[in-house]
């Protein structure tokens, strides 16, 4: 079982005024850990055009080390620039999950398209940065996973981990779309691949995560780490319709295994829900766990999935 005290809500974009491509969101933090501070990576909207669509970026905030509440740097500009036309992440790039490897640092990330019969799809590419981290260039335009007879859709949420020399790459794989209220809604499963350098890939086709609240369950942001001889995974969780509340919105899953391909969920030893009332209130999504100074934190997504900013908890117990 753990248990989790919030800290609070670290940063809303709705507070900043003189970033034109921060203006809300800050979805799917994702850390990387320098001596003074902490990079939280994340994706942030503009807002819509004329015709009321989106575009996504991606950009940072710095987090003082010694009190992670407080904020002493934040990009000026994406960190990562749109594709060209036609390509498969031309009209965003969200979300991203970075990792150091020797001298450079890769962020994986979902490129997003528009589509005709359903909103969008998505694909996962791979950007390089030589400048620790302020800025990234693309491996190439094309994604480095991508749709296949088994996923036909949707590849997204990538969370990049290395483990015993072993690269994994945890994402999410669409299933279906379901129309309700006259609007496609995706559902997505938890997926895996495996790379001996980071750049190619071998997936194992296979859903991770039991559904539990019912067949079509979406889930999402699965993030994985090593921790008292156990690996664990944090995800979220949804329905597959009428999610946009508090009675079917993102809540925070929670699995356990010991070969990070066969997992046993247990939600119960989650050890936090959403608050009686603010910023989280309703939701709880896209977590994303990390060690610093002896300490286990997590950050995470509250109400809109994160139109208004992200969160902090801290670990305080752990029983298995």
């Amino acid at each position: 079982m753990f248990k989790w005290k919030k800290l609070g809500r670290i940063f809303n974009p709705l507070e900043i005024r003189d970033i034109e491509w921060m203006k809300e969101f800050a979805q799917a933090p994702s850390v990387l850990i320098f001596d003074k501070f902490i990079r939280v990576y994340f994706s942030c909207r503009p807002l819509p055009d004329e015709n009321g669509q989106y575009v996504s970026y991606a950009g940072y905030v710095d987090l003082n080390r010694s009190n992670l509440s407080e904020i002493v740097n934040i990009s000026k500009n994406p960190v990562l620039k749109l594709g060209e036309p036609g390509t498969f992440d031309e009209f965003g790039t969200y979300p991203t999950s970075v990792i150091k490897n020797g001298n450079d640092i890769l962020a994986y990330y979902g490129g997003w398209t528009r589509c005709e019969s359903v909103p969008f799809n998505v694909a996962i590419g791979l950007a390089v940065s030589q400048d620790n981290g302020t800025t990234f260039n693309k491996v190439g335009p094309g994604p480095i996973l991508s749709y296949s007879p088994e996923e036909p859709f949707v590849l997204s949420g990538p969370k990049i981990r290395k483990f015993n020399d072993l690269w994994y790459l945890y994402y999410i794989s669409g299933r279906k779309w379901i129309m309700a209220d006259g609007r496609a809604e995706p559902v997505y499963k938890i997926r895996m691949a495996t790379s001996s350098d980071g750049k190619n890939w071998i997936k194992i086709n296979k859903d991770l995560i039991d559904s539990k609240v019912e067949e079509d369950e979406a889930q999402a942001s699965p993030d994985v780490f090593f921790y008292q001889e156990r690996y664990h995974m944090f995800f979220c969780y949804r329905y597959s319709t009428s999610f946009r509340s508090k009675e079917k919105g993102y809540r925070i899953g929670y699995a356990y295994s010991k070969d990070l391909i066969n997992w046993i969920r247990d939600d119960t030893k989650v050890g936090m829900d959403v608050s009686e009332e603010g910023w989280d209130s309703e939701m709880l999504a896209y977590p994303h766990v990390f060690e610093i100074d002896n300490s286990i934190y997590m950050l995470y997504l509250g109400n809109q999935v994160g139109r208004h900013g992200f969160g902090l908890a801290k670990l305080e117990s752990y029983k298995p």
